[in-house]
C-alpha cells in the first residue's frame, strides 16, 4: 500500500497573526485517485493547498512524495512544480490573447517558442490525446470556459505532474461541460495521475471522487471511502454537528398581527441570473422572517442578488404586492421597498473613505436622487436616531466608517436601509466575523422588525443562527432549490438530510 502513495503529508501546522489556519493536518493521495478535499468556508482547505504548492511555507510537519522516506521541501510554486505538483485554479490564470499552444508551452522552453511549427504539432498531439475540443492554433479566449479549463489541465499533464490540484473548477460550468471535465478527468485517473478535487458540489464528488478527506476549522475530521460516507454524514462532518446532536434549538418567534399577516409581500418564479443558479420559485409573506440555507457554494447568495438585481437576471417574473414588477438593477428593487446588506461588506456595502453619517445617508440619497442632497442638520439627524438606536460604537457620525470594527461597519449598513424603511429586507450574512453580543443584537433586531411587519430573508452559515430567527428555510444544494421546510421540520437533521438529498443512512 505504502508504493502506492503519491503524496503524504504529515502534521502540517500553518498560523497568521491571530489565527490556527492548519493545526495538525495530515492528507495522503494514492496513486490513480480522485480525492476530494471538502470544508466550510475557513476549514483550511485552500491553506492546505497553498503549502503544498509553495505559495505559504509551512510552520511544521512533513511533505514526502512516491514513499520517498525524506521529506520535500516546497519554497515556491516553481519548486513544486518541479516535483511533479500542478493547480488549475476556478480563475484561469492562462493568457486568452495567445493561441492554446502558447498557452502550453510558454515559460517552459524558448526553444518550443522558435519552433511554432513543431510546438504546434506537440499541442495538437496532446490535445486529441485527451480528447479536447480545441485547435493548437486557435486563440484562447474563443474557447469556453471549460475548454480553457482542459487546456490548463493539458498543460499540466504534458509537464508530466503527477499530482493535479484542481481548486472549484467546476464554479463556472453548466452540466455538459461539468460531464466533460469528469470525461477528462476520468482518463487522466487511467494514466495514473492522482487528483486532489476542491468543491463544494456535494453531487460531483459522489460521481466522480474514490474518497473525500474533511477538514473543519484548521483541523482534519478524518478521510473516508466514498462508499463509506453517505452524503447526510458528510455533512455533519462539515458542518461539526453529529446525528445526536440534532436538537431544535428554535427560540419564540415575535409574530406580525397586523391586517395585512399572511398576505405575499414578493414573490418570484422561475427567476434566474447570470450567476449560474438554476431557476427557482420563492415567496415572502408580510412580517415573515425566512431564509436560505445549504452549504457555502449551494446558490443561497446568487438568489437573493438575482432577487434584487445585483446579477443581471436572464428570466423569470416577479411580483410585488400582488403586482407584476421589473427588477433589473438595485435601484429597481430600492424603489420597490426592498433592502439589501450584501454577504462582503468590506467590496460591496461599506464606502470606506466616507464617514458613518454618509454611509447611514446613502441609499435614502439614492432614492431621492443626488441632485437634492440633504441638508447638514437632516443628515445629522438621521445619523444621530440610528447611531443610537442600533448602540453603534463611533467616535461621532463623522468618523470614517473603515475605523469602525466589523460588528460596527455591519450596523451602519443596516441603519442604511433602515433609514429607507424597507418593506422587505434582505441580509446575506450580517453576522459573520462580529462579536457574540453584536451577533444577538441582531437577530434581536431582526424578529423585532418582523413583528413590526417588515418580511426579512435571512442568510447565514450558521444553522443554529437560521433556526433561531427563521420559519420557513428555502434548502439549497449545488445552486439549485431541493427542498422547503417550516414548522417541526425546522432541526439541524431535517436540514442536513435534505442538503444531502434525502440520505439518512
Amino acid at each position: 500500500m505504502k508504493d502506492n502513495i503519491v503524496l503524504e503529508m504529515k502534521n502540517i501546522h500553518k498560523s497568521f497573526p491571530g489565527v490556527r489556519a492548519l493545526q495538525g493536518v495530515d492528507f495522503k493521495l494514492c496513486k490513480g485517485e480522485v480525492h476530494a478535499l471538502m470544508g466550510e468556508n475557513g476549514a483550511g482547505k485552500s491553506t492546505l493547498i497553498k503549502v503544498l504548492t509553495g505559495v505559504y511555507e509551512k510552520d511544521d510537519g512533513e511533505i514526502y512524495l512516491e514513499g520517498n522516506e525524506k521529506a520535500v521541501v516546497i519554497r515556491s510554486p516553481q519548486d513544486a512544480q518541479n516535483l511533479g505538483i500542478s493547480t488549475v485554479y476556478q480563475e484561469i490564470t492562462l493568457c486568452p490573447n495567445l493561441s492554446v499552444a502558447e498557452n502550453m508551452y510558454i515559460g517552459r522552453t524558448s526553444s518550443m517558442l522558435r519552433d511554432w511549427k513543431k510546438m504546434n504539432a506537440d499541442a495538437e498531439k496532446i490535445l486529441k490525446s485527451l480528447d479536447i475540443p480545441a485547435t493548437a492554433t486557435q486563440e484562447l479566449s474563443s474557447c469556453s470556459i471549460a475548454v480553457q479549463q482542459m487546456v490548463a489541465i493539458a498543460r499540466a499533464v504534458d509537464m508530466e505532474c503527477k499530482v493535479l490540484i484542481l481548486d472549484e473548477p467546476t464554479s463556472s460550468l453548466d452540466e455538459q461541460e461539468v460531464e466533460k471535465l469528469f470525461k477528462l478527468m476520468r482518463d487522466l485517473k487511467k494514466r495514473g495521475v492522482s487528483i486532489i478535487f476542491v468543491t463544494h458540489f456535494l453531487d460531483q464528488v459522489y460521481e466522480i471522487c474514490d474518497k473525500i478527506t474533511v477538514l473543519r476549522d484548521g483541523k482534519l475530521v478524518g478521510e473516508f471511502e466514498i462508499k463509506d460516507l453517505p452524503r447526510v454524514q458528510l455533512v455533519a462532518k462539515m458542518l461539526g454537528k453529529e446525528m445526536d446532536d440534532m436538537s431544535d434549538i428554535r427560540g419564540e418567534h415575535a409574530v406580525y398581527a397586523g391586517e395585512d399577516a399572511g398576505l405575499s409581500v414578493f414573490e418570484a418564479e422561475g427567476l434566474v441570473s447570470d450567476a449560474g443558479i438554476k431557476p427557482f420559485d420563492f415567496h415572502i409573506k408580510k412580517g415573515e422572517v425566512n431564509g436560505f440555507t445549504g452549504l457555502l457554494g449551494s446558490g443561497r447568495s446568487e438568489c437573493v442578488r438575482a432577487i434584487f438585481g445585483a446579477d443581471r437576471v436572464l428570466g423569470g417574473t416577479a411580483k410585488k404586492g400582488g403586482k407584476t414588477v421589473k427588477i433589473t438593477k438595485p435601484l429597481d428593487a430600492m424603489k420597490q421597498g426592498i433592502g439589501y446588506l450584501p454577504e462582503d461588506r468590506k467590496r460591496d456595502g461599506i464606502v470606506g473613505d466616507l464617514s458613518v453619517r454618509e454611509n447611514i445617508i446613502l441609499a435614502l440619497q439614492v432614492l431621492k436622487g443626488f441632485f437634492r442632497p440633504f441638508s447638514k442638520a437632516e443628515a445629522n439627524k438621521f445619523a444621530e436616531e440610528y447611531i443610537k438606536l442600533l448602540d453603534i460604537k463611533t467616535a461621532s457620525a463623522d468618523t470614517p466608517i473603515k475605523s469602525l470594527s466589523g460588528g460596527n461597519q455591519q450596523k451602519v449598513i443596516l441603519a442604511r436601509w433602515l433609514l429607507t424603511h424597507p418593506e422587505y429586507l434582505i441580509l446575506d450574512e450580517p453576522t459573520r466575523g462580529i462579536d457574540v453580543g453584536t451577533k444577538v443584537d441582531i437577530q434581536k433586531l431582526v424578529l423585532k422588525l418582523a413583528s413590526e411587519g417588515v418580511s426579512v430573508t435571512f442568510i447565514s452559515s450558521e444553522t443554529d443562527e437560521m433556526l433561531r430567527t427563521c420559519s420557513r428555510l428555502v434548502v439549497m444544494r449545488d445552486r439549485k432549490v431541493v427542498g422547503e421546510l417550516s414548522g417541526d421540520e425546522l432541526t439541524q437533521s431535517m436540514i442536513m438530510s435534505t442538503i444531502a438529498g434525502g440520505d439518512k443512512e
